[in-house]
């Protein structure tokens, strides 16, 4: 009985590795009868912003509204020299945001009471001299000092040549997958033919030394000195 059993296991393990064979043949001839290759090739390059924007609002709390317009007034005066002196001369004032606060009872509910008004006034600055704006990000809360009252964002940092330099990058990581290809079919003894298909993957732009990607795509604006890298996934025809 002993034995009638293990003649059996072999016939199944002998049947099983039949099966693998034959459907890793069709694999093989299938692939061959395209005759086509796919290769994910990639390009970067590190590039410095040129233009910076930094954001930050000026707020207050005062009795009335008239108050509260009258203290902004005054501490744009001094936020205003002090970019003058940094030679900023691109300041935009935003639309002004304003609201009432009110007092509370006894039992700690709202009253119809006005309390206070707070005023807001959100200001942007902008510079092609991004170690200017990355100073002043640092800097300008030392207005404080001075009586302003200030709230400062993180700055933001572009490159304006973008748009070409992904074309570039493109065409770079087209070429990364063709030498890809190359060495691939190398030890075939076959050799790279004409695209068949580029498709252009996302592009992941982000601090130089961060190893982040995303299936989205990263547009990082937190850092001056950026890293850019394009991928493309190019299929050649076989020769």
């Amino acid at each position: 009985m002993l034995e009638r059993i293990e003649k059996l296991q072999v016939i199944s393990l002998g049947l099983l590795i039949a099966l693998g064979l034959i459907i890793s043949t069709q694999m093989v001839s299938s692939s061959l009868s395209k005759n086509v290759i796919s290769v994910t090739g990639s390009a970067y390059e590190i590039v410095k912003s040129d233009s910076g924007t930094l954001n930050f609002d000026i707020v207050v709390k005062r009795p009335n509204k008239q108050d509260a317009y009258t203290a902004v007034q005054s501490q744009i005066k001094i936020v205003e020299k002090y970019l003058q002196a940094k030679n900023i001369t691109n300041v935009e004032k935003k639309t002004v945001n304003g609201y009432f606060t009110y007092k509370r009872d006894f039992n700690g509910a709202y009253t119809n009471t006005p309390e206070a008004y707070n005023l807001s006034q959100p200001m942007s600055i902008s510079s092609n001299n991004v170690e200017l704006i990355k100073e002043i990000s640092n800097d300008i809360t030392s207005l404080i000092n001075q009586g302003v009252d200030i709230n400062v964002y993180a700055p933001s940092y572009d490159y304006s040549k973008l748009p070409e330099l992904k074309v570039s990058l493109l065409e770079k990581a087209s070429n990364d997958a063709k030498n890809r290809a190359a060495s691939m079919l190398k030890a075939t003894h076959n050799s790279v033919g004409k695209i068949q298909s580029v498709r252009m993957g996302v592009y992941q732009i982000t601090p130089v030394n961060s190893t982040d990607v995303s299936d989205m795509g990263i547009n990082d604006t937190s850092s001056i000195d950026k890293k850019v890298t394009a991928v493309a996934n190019v299929s050649f025809k076989i020769k």
